[in-house]
């Protein structure tokens, strides 16, 4: 019986439902491993008949009963060479049919049985974009985005120089500045009602921990309202000028410079401030 060597493919990085291209044709090239392929369905059955079946449902959409189908290719045949490449096409099946959980748990199997394959770079990937797809909206929990950050970063810092790598360091930077998004939702709501530590605090982590996301200027404004609420004016005005400094254009220094002008003051930076302690640690 002639073999078929599986060329996993990574998921389409620009649009989401893109069939693994090394799967077309496969069905055809097995077709002819068996006579038992015509032969009527029995609990058990050939490996190729199985695993023909499940292309095919792949290749027909039918994602949810694919990956039932890789899942049976593994469990009636547990020893044979297409055991290892199910395990993985149904991880994938189970994206596809945005049975995430399943998913994640399929390819974690996949890793931990076969540490060593040439696919277990593309399982991780799978892993960190199930999580990445399950991300919701800033008001609601974010466990599920941190999950999607440490399994990107893992891409990332596991295999650099691989396309998966390439495509997770977008996927990074959208997260971080989605979780930095939370901490202002959070931070807006403290200051609205006068609890200005707790503000200041949200504020603080969107500065330390998300320094290159969009959020970051108007983090910086907030601090400036909130300092100057406590009648903190040296961090107020410290606060504006790091905005100042590093975006002069943006409104929200506009809005800060307005607001320091109105009580008297004008920005200033503080040497043993954190913010500017901070900034320096970055630049």
């Amino acid at each position: 019986m002639p073999v078929w060597k599986v060329q996993m493919v990574p998921v389409d990085i620009i649009g989401k439902r893109v069939l693994l291209t090394a799967l077309l044709g496969a069905s055809l090239l097995m077709a002819g491993c068996s006579s038992d392929d015509a032969a009527p369905e029995y609990v058990e059955q050939p490996v190729q008949v199985l695993y023909n079946k499940a292309l095919a449902d792949l290749n027909s959409e039918n994602y949810l009963e694919a990956a039932r189908g890789f899942d049976e290719v593994e469990r009636q045949h547990p020893y044979s060479v297409w055991s290892t490449k199910a395990q993985l096409m149904s991880a994938f099946a189970y994206y596809q049919s945005n049975k995430y959980d399943q998913a994640i748990l399929a390819a974690d199997r996949f890793i931990e049985l076969h540490p060593g394959n040439k696919d277990v770079p593309y399982a991780h990937y799978l892993i960190a974009i199930s999580y990445y797809e399950q991300i919701s909206g800033v008001g609601r929990d974010q466990k599920v985005t941190r999950q999607a950050l440490e399994a990107l970063q893992r891409v990332v810092r596991r295999f650099p120089n691989t396309e998966y790598a390439r495509d997770a360091k977008l996927k990074i930077d959208l997260t971080r500045d989605h979780l930095a998004g939370k901490e202002m939702e959070i931070g807006r709501y403290y200051q609205k009602s006068d609890q200005y530590v707790a503000a200041i605090n949200r504020f603080r982590q969107v500065i330390e921990r998300y320094q290159t996301t969009t959020h970051v200027p108007e983090a910086l404004h907030r601090l400036t309202e909130s300092y100057l609420a406590l009648g903190i004016e040296d961090e107020a005005k410290n606060a504006a000028a790091v905005l100042g400094y590093n975006f002069p254009g943006s409104e929200w220094y506009q809005d800060s410079y307005a607001l320091l002008d109105e009580n008297y003051l004008r920005p200033e930076i503080k040497e043993d401030s954190w913010m500017t302690k901070v900034w320096k640690s970055i630049f």
